[in-house]
């Protein structure tokens, strides 16, 4: 198991009680990952130690606000690809299917598209597999990471370490398009309760038709399993 991406994952998750035990661990597996350099790895310090340490409910309202009020933040990589449209369901059926044929069963209310379940999974896979994976997604970590930095969120550097993992080059001109779009207020809730008022997420029969990022990110995926994955477990369970 890649043991850097299952911490990240984690990291990036809701943040719970379990998940502040676990920090004092988290920490000490990122801190001794070769592959990120040491000013990275200086970076992640500040989110560890405030989740460590912060109020959970603060925590819990600051995810909130971050992740979940905010769209252009949100944590659901096909979102920022195809929005609400069916072409998202579609995707993400593709997606549940490439999970299964590889033994993973993520216990989650989360969508399958959703950076933590992925990162979870691409944990279990080999190396050169999860840096394709995650590479063909890099305009995406990109544009997120900058609009983290822009709202001065230590979450921003677990996008950094992601990044430094992936290795390549993200496609600047499709982040400029992403970072063109206005940033979300999470106080205005009339102005999101608009926003989200669209189409209906659709699983359809016609997977991410029309989408070369999605094919190219399943495809990379679509491979057989060399191993068992267990199912998603407590985020003490980042270091095992």
């Amino acid at each position: 198991m890649d043991r850097t991406l299952k911490a990240l994952s984690v990291m990036l998750s809701y943040p719970t009680r379990d998940l502040q035990k676990a920090m004092p661990e988290i920490g000490g597996i990122l801190s001794s990952d070769t592959r990120l350099t040491a000013a990275t790895r200086r970076a992640l310090r500040p989110l560890v130690e405030e989740l460590r340490t912060r109020d959970i409910y603060e925590l819990e309202e600051q995810f909130v606000l971050l992740f979940d009020r905010s769209r252009t933040l949100s944590l659901n990589l096909f979102e920022h690809v195809h929005g609400e449209s069916r072409d998202r369901g579609g995707a993400m059926v593709s997606l549940i299917e490439t999970y299964r044929a590889s033994g993973f069963d993520p216990v989650t209310s989360e969508l399958p598209d959703h950076l933590p379940v992925l990162l979870e999974f691409l944990s279990t896979r080999p190396s050169s597999e999860a840096q394709d994976t995650l590479a063909d997604a890099a305009h995406i970590l990109e544009a997120l990471n900058a609009r983290l930095v822009r709202r001065e969120s230590p979450y921003a550097a677990v996008f950094a370490s992601l990044l430094q993992l992936v290795g390549v080059k993200a496609d600047q001109e499709a982040v400029a398009e992403m970072l063109a779009q206005p940033d979300d207020d999470p106080a205005d809730l009339t102005a999101l309760d608009e926003v989200w008022e669209e189409s209906e997420v659709l699983f359809g029969p016609d997977p991410n038709a029309g989408c070369p990022q999605v094919r190219d990110m399943l495809a990379r995926m679509d491979m057989p399993p060399t191993a068992t994955v267990p199912t998603r477990s407590a985020p003490n369970a980042a270091a095992e």
